[in-house]
């Protein structure tokens, strides 16, 4: 729900210009106001031509179970409920903050624990994967996600290329994913094919798209459609799923390192409890404010010192 009515005259939110891999945030700090980030807003702030510009926003609030709640917006302003590179800045955000190498950080996914190893590289616990049908969602059961036809997604010239494609893996790691095994990721045309696939209806909540191309047993290129973001240099939780996508079906090991175009993360599904950990890179870009009208509309911001 939104609490835009919430803003007083003249406030303003602190915010980090962070990224992952050139996966870029801004995380808004509303701990310490009842004001709440909504969608519209997020908006504002991810345009590249009006607002900040990021691939997402990230909303800092209290939490009871952990050391804060973080909401995450898309560019589009939807909501989801997990993202690997933002929870890895927000990790470095908090060690720089209180000096505390480890944290907990509360999402709509659930509680992921997170350790600072310096102040530019970070480790996160994505938890383990999710393969049922009904978890990942779709919108019909199938008994085998590791292996799915996707078919025609009713996108004029865009379905030959989806059955060029072949068999997917899809799961469901804190947001779901879909992954496509090819031979040369940079050959596809992600940027024509990715908005049918997004939007395919086998995908109720729509869905993350990977070009994985298998280098060898610990090394696979990775190219991402983000949903409601669209291309992107790096998605820390479409690498954690391709990692599990292909230890599950025999193409790779269990712990690889994942090559995005900003970069590598290095991934490893722990089999003592099949949880995800993820480990990557963090980049400071400023720090600034925002300001906020009575209407809880984004009327300015500025970079500060």
């Amino acid at each position: 729900m939104s609490n835009v009515l919430r803003a007083p005259a003249g406030d303003h939110l602190r915010y980090w210009k962070m990224n992952g891999l050139g996966n870029d945030f801004v995380i808004a700090d509303t701990r310490s106001t009842s004001f709440r980030v909504d969608g519209a807003l997020a908006r504002a702030l991810s345009d590249r031509d009006e607002g900040i510009g990021c691939d997402q926003v990230a909303a800092l609030e209290p939490s009871d179970r952990a050391d804060l709640f973080m909401r995450i917006f898309n560019a589009d302003g939807s909501e989801v409920g997990a993202c690997g590179n933002v929870s890895r800045c927000v990790a470095v955000l908090l060690a720089d903050e209180n000096g505390l190498e480890h944290c907990m950080i509360e999402t709509a996914s659930g509680v992921i624990a997170a350790t600072a190893t310096s102040t530019d590289t970070a480790s996160v616990d994505m938890g383990a994967p999710k393969f049922g049908w009904i978890d990942i969602p779709l919108a019909h059961p199938v008994d085998d996600t590791s292996e799915v036809f996707i078919g025609p997604a009713g996108a004029g010239a865009a379905e030959d290329d989806v059955f060029d494609l072949g068999l997917a893996s899809v799961v469901n790691v804190g947001n779901p994913h879909c992954v496509f095994w090819v031979d040369d990721a940079e050959a596809i045309d992600l940027a024509r094919i990715g908005p049918a696939l997004e939007q395919h209806p086998l995908f109720p909540e729509r869905v993350n798209v990977s070009m994985a191309q298998v280098n060898g047993p610990d090394s696979i290129t990775l190219r991402v459609w983000e949903r409601g973001a669209g291309l992107t240099r790096a998605c820390g939780t479409a690498a954690c799923a391709v990692t599990v996508a292909a230890a599950r079906t025999g193409r790779a090991k269990r712990h690889l390192t994942v090559n995005l175009p900003g970069g590598p993360l290095d991934i490893h599904w722990r089999a003592s409890d099949d949880h995800i950990i993820m480990t990557g890179p963090v980049e400071w870009e400023h720090r600034g404010e925002i300001d906020i009208s009575p209407m809880g509309a984004l009327t300015g911001f500025r970079e500060v010192a």
